[in-house]
């Protein structure tokens, strides 16, 4: 009986783990969405944020890139995030991260501000690629290179969400840095998105140089002084 019992634990065991196996080989992303050799993913991080900039990240991966942790950079803790940048700066046949401050995007909206920055980031490599991947759905042609949108594609394609990563930990890095100059406002935590605490800290000593001053700052109708 014993027997029988032990051998029904061991065949439950390694039923489950196939399952877990064939999930892991489910949710591999693509290494990219069309078969040129030189394919860019870009993504950007910061845009719904109240201040600092909004930063893009371009990647062309090598045709044999594959890492199991790889995903979007929003599925993926602060510490994987962390130990994924070096490894995408390292294999990666070329990658550019490029920023467009608070300004900037107080002229021109941060939809095209997110745009340029993704067109910059593309600007920063060493290799101009053939065919560009976009997370999201909305572009503007870059030097007429041939592009596709894909709305969640940094879920989807290893060359986007090697780029999703590298946006956000350049994002948060910078965020962590003017943090010490304004702590009251806790960038090094929020990062600059429009939380509780964040926008408590915008009601009790107003805004900085920092913050977008065309976003609604606050949630209520208050009007500030600007």
């Amino acid at each position: 009986m014993k027997t029988k019992v032990k051998f029904l634990s061991i065949l439950f065991h390694s039923i489950c783990s196939g399952f877990l196996i064939f999930e892991k080989i489910l949710i591999m992303l693509e290494l990219k969405y069309s078969s040129y050799q030189f394919e860019a993913g870009t993504d950007e991080a910061g845009r719904g944020c109240l201040s600092g900039p909004v930063v893009a990240a371009a990647v062309i991966l090598p045709g044999d890139f594959k890492h199991e942790l790889l995903n979007d950079s929003k599925q993926l803790s602060e510490k994987k995030r962390q130990f994924l940048r070096p490894i995408i700066e390292k294999e990666a046949l070329a990658f550019g991260v490029a920023y467009v401050f608070q300004e900037k995007i107080d002229q021109i909206n941060i939809l095209n501000a997110s745009i340029l920055a993704m067109h910059r980031s593309i600007e920063e490599m060493s290799i101009q690629p053939e065919f560009i991947v976009v997370d999201g759905n909305r572009f503007k042609i870059y030097k007429d290179i041939p592009h596709k949108t894909i709305i969640k594609g940094d879920g989807k394609y290893l060359n986007i969400a090697a780029a999703s990563v590298l946006a956000k930990t350049y994002r948060d890095d910078y965020m962590e840095k003017i943090h010490q100059e304004y702590p009251v406002y806790n960038w090094a935590k929020n990062k600059g998105y429009p939380t509780k605490e964040h926008r408590q800290a915008i009601r009790d000593h107003g805004h900085v140089k920092y913050h977008r001053l065309t976003f609604k700052l606050l949630p209520e109708q208050y009007k500030l002084d600007l």
